[in-house]
């Protein structure tokens, strides 16, 4: 008898109150946006956005905007973006919002990850012959909040 063939992830619900953003590819260093990141995890997102705003970082700017981002996908409901909900599991069940419209009082920042990303190399010409290899390291930061479990 052939076994059936099953996605795991057609399978996998989807959590409802969870509200992400990202940036990909982002043209700065990992190891210069984590210490930012570990600045806002667990943190509410209105003290998550003043803590960015007084850093003197270029990574707190990036940061801050996938954070002001993740805060707009959570606050502005839409019902243009649906959620999976339908008993087959697909998009498009009419009049089900993906996100309710949140308060920006009740989000808290649940995950901030900086993942490297690929690395673009260059050679500079050296004494004698030889060559140095220059990284251009890139990034990709993720950003999740999500609905405060004490409200």
């Amino acid at each position: 008898m052939p076994k059936e063939k099953t996605s795991h992830k057609k399978n996998r619900q989807k959590p409802v109150n969870h509200k992400r953003a990202s940036h990909r590819y982002a043209r700065i260093s990992a190891r210069k946006v984590r210490p930012l990141a570990d600045l806002i995890r667990d943190r509410m997102v209105q003290d998550a956005i003043d803590i960015l705003r007084y850093q003197p970082h270029r990574g707190a700017r990036i940061l801050e905007k996938v954070l002001k981002s993740a805060l707009a996908n959570a606050t502005n409901p839409d019902l243009a973006i649906r959620a999976r909900g339908g008993p087959d599991g697909r998009k498009g069940v009419l009049g089900q919002s993906a996100n309710e419209g949140n308060s920006v009082e009740d989000l808290y920042v649940k995950t901030a990850r900086v993942d490297e990303g690929p690395m673009v190399k260059r050679i500079r010409p050296r004494a004698r012959g030889m060559a140095y290899m220059i990284l251009k390291r890139t990034s990709h930061i993720h950003v999740e909040l999500e609905l405060d479990p004490n409200e």
